[in-house]
């Protein structure tokens, strides 16, 4: 449980230096995810977002399986 935490901790911590530049990747912003907006309220439905990242993190634990 301690490795998992440190683990943990130092990915965050790391997400926190890169996110510059992480914030320059346009996840949220593709083809395919759907943003309603009308009036006040708008709905944002990232489908393209959450199918790339999903293959990503599979492909990631599947790595280091």
């Amino acid at each position: 449980m301690q490795k998992i935490l440190i683990i943990l901790g130092i990915l965050i911590i790391l997400a926190g230096i890169f996110y510059p530049v992480l914030k320059k990747i346009p996840l949220g912003k593709l083809p395919g995810d759907i943003v309603f907006q009308s009036g006040n309220s708008s709905f944002f439905f990232p489908i393209m977002t959450c199918i790339i990242l999903s293959v990503l993190v599979s492909l990631v634990l599947n790595f280091f399986k």
